[in-house]
């Protein structure tokens, strides 16, 4: 069996030539679609360096270059479909849940522990611990693992923080669902948050700090 470090460039041109593969190797596998075909390539490549004639003309090259674009935009955008399907028939299910009110905006919350103090208000800084998920459960943001509880102004966060905030007492823990609206809109928060989200918060409203 072939080792891989036998093949591992030795001399200084090998190793600047080698790193212009790999250069271009990691553009391509940052941007790479389906289908791509890296021995065409590679083949590309060895016939451009040695001054042979591309085996495609300029007309067939941008064909292909339509084709697979317009094939990208149409899988991103039957992607992007299904995920608000998801998010919508998430948020409908969600609603039915007991103990999960829905506000007029469109927003759900769930109370965990009800909490007894003052209630935020106008731009009141607040502090908070909470876990933020997608609808599939994945973690994008916690405080809570970095231990590291958050402190922002009432009226500087999305919406839908904005309006649980308001209605929790101090000390409360809830657990809120986000509708894209409400949250990071049609665009999202690239490249966290994907465009038309829905999202998921686990909320510990620990103090009323200060006003801003």
């Amino acid at each position: 069996m072939s080792n891989k470090q036998d093949n591992k460039p030795q001399t200084f041109e090998q190793k600047v030539s080698y790193g212009f593969g790999w250069q271009f190797g990691r553009q391509m596998q940052k941007n790479k679609f389906q289908g791509m075909d890296i021995e065409a390539t590679i083949l590309a490549l060895r016939q451009c360096f040695e001054g042979e004639p591309s085996l495609l003309s300029e007309s067939e090259l941008n064909e292909a270059y339509d084709a697979v674009k317009e094939s990208r935009i149409k899988v991103e955008t039957e992607r992007a479909e299904n995920y608000q399907n998801l998010c919508q028939t998430f948020l409908t299910e969600n609603a039915q849940r007991e103990g999960v009110i829905t506000t007029e905006s469109g927003l759900q919350y769930e109370i965990l522990e009800a909490g007894t103090g003052a209630k935020p208000e106008g731009t009141q800084v607040v502090k908070v611990h909470y876990h933020g998920s997608f609808i599939d459960g994945q973690v994008f943001d916690s405080s809570i693992t970095r231990n590291e509880p958050a402190e922002f102004a009432l009226d500087q966060v999305i919406a839908g923080w904005t309006e649980a905030l308001s209605l929790m007492a101090t000390g409360s823990k809830w657990r809120i669902v986000v509708p894209h609206n409400l949250g990071y809109g049609e665009t999202g928060h690239p490249p966290a948050i994907p465009p038309k989200a829905t999202l998921i918060f686990e909320v510990h409203l620990m103090s009323i700090t200060r006003s801003a």
